[in-house]
C-alpha cells in the first residue's frame, strides 16, 4: 500500500520557479508533476488530493504512464520474443471499467532517483531491474526524464536507455490535465490540429482503422473528447484557451500518436502525448521495439501564454 500523506509536502518534493511560474515534480512518486502555477492559479487538474489518486492507482497531474499508455487489450501480451501475463490482482497492475490493464504501473509505485537539480530543471533516472517490476515488463533497462522549467514554458524530455543488454518495446505516454482558472470549462476554446482519427471498439481499443479528421477549433460547449490520433505532421500543438491564458501541449519529437480526454462533468482536459497507439503493446500495431544498446528519446512542451 501507499502510505496516506500529503505527498505534495513531503520531503521528496522538488519545486522549480521560473519567473511566473512555478511546478512541483514527486520523484519518489513515479515523477509526477504535482503542480503547475502561473502567477499562483493551478493550471493542472486532479491535484487536488494526490493521497486518495495514489491509493486507487488513478492518475493525477502530469503522470508518466509507464510502460504503457492508456489500456492493453488483455492481461497478456507477447514483445521481443516474450510472453507475458500480467498478475491482475497485484498491486502494480490498475484496471479500467473493462477490467484491462490501463495506465503501465501506478505512478505513486515507481521511486526515481534525481540525478541533477536545479531551481528550474530536474533530472531523475528510474531502474527498471526490480523483480515486481520485471514480472509486469520483463526487459531490463533504465528511464531518465528531465523536466525543465521557464517563465513561458515546462518541457518533459523522456529518454529510455536498452542499456542492460535487453531490447525494450517502446509504448508509453503522458497524460497531463490541464485546466483554465477563471473560466467554466464550457467557454474554454479547444485547438486541435488534422489528424487521423482512430476508430475504436466497444472496449476503447483501436481496430486498426483510421478516418480523417479536419481539425478542431471551437469553445468545447457541451463536447466530450476520448479519442485517439495519429499524428500527420511533427511536431504539432494541441491547445486549450482562455480569452486570459493560453494552455499549448507542443509535441517536439519522439511523439506521432495523441489521446484527447475531456469528459463533459470535468474541469479539465487532457491532450496527450503517446510514442505508440492504444494497446500497441497487446496488438503489435505501431510498436516500435530499441534493440539492446540503443535509446529512445521523446520530448514534449506545455507552454503558457498570457494573453492579456
Amino acid at each position: 500500500m501507499v502510505e496516506s500523506r500529503n505527498l505534495r509536502a513531503d520531503g521528496t518534493a522538488r519545486s522549480l520557479k521560473a519567473g511566473e511560474l512555478e511546478a512541483v515534480f514527486l520523484p519518489a512518486h513515479g515523477m509526477l508533476g504535482a503542480s503547475l502555477k502561473h502567477r499562483g492559479q493551478e493550471l493542472l487538474g486532479r491535484v487536488e488530493d494526490l493521497d486518495a489518486a495514489a491509493q486507487k492507482g488513478s492518475t493525477a497531474g502530469i503522470p508518466l504512464l509507464y510502460p504503457w499508455a492508456n489500456r492493453l487489450p488483455s492481461a497478456e501480451y507477447q514483445a521481443c520474443g516474450k510472453t507475458v501475463v500480467l498478475d491482475a490482482t497485484s498491486p502494480l497492475i490498475h484496471l479500467d471499467e473493462h477490467g484491462l490493464p490501463i495506465h503501465g504501473v501506478p505512478w505513486a509505485r515507481l521511486a526515481w532517483d534525481v540525478a541533477e537539480a536545479s531551481g528550474t530543471s530536474l533530472k531523475a533516472r528510474l531502474d527498471w531491474t526490480k523483480e515486481e517490476l520485471l514480472a509486469v515488463f520483463p526487459f531490463r533497462h533504465h528511464v531518465e526524464m528531465l523536466v525543465a522549467l521557464r517563465p513561458d514554458s515546462l518541457t518533459v524530455e523522456t529518454t529510455v536507455l536498452a542499456n542492460l543488454g535487453d531490447a525494450v518495446p517502446v509504448a508509453f505516454g503522458f497524460h497531463p490535465y490541464l485546466a483554465l482558472p477563471g473560466l467554466v470549462r464550457e467557454e474554454w476554446r479547444l485547438r486541435l490540429p488534422p489528424m487521423r482519427r482512430w476508430e475504436l471498439d466497444a472496449r476503447g481499443l483501436p481496430t486498426g482503422e483510421e478516418t480523417p479528421f479536419a481539425g478542431f477549433d471551437s469553445p468545447l460547449a457541451e463536447r466530450a473528447f476520448d479519442d485517439g490520433f495519429t499524428l500527420v505532421r511533427e511536431p504539432a500543438t494541441l491547445s486549450v484557451a482562455s480569452p486570459e491564458l493560453l494552455l499549448a501541449v507542443h509535441f517536439l519529437y519522439g511523439y506521432g500518436q495523441a489521446q484527447v480526454f475531456g469528459p463533459r462533468d470535468k474541469a479539465y482536459v487532457a491532450l496527450e502525448p503517446m510514442t505508440a497507439p492504444t494497446g500497441a503493446l497487446g496488438s503489435g500495431r505501431g510498436l516500435r521495439t530499441l534493440e539492446a544498446g540503443g535509446h529512445f528519446r521523446a520530448a514534449f512542451r506545455i507552454g503558457v501564454v498570457p494573453r492579456t
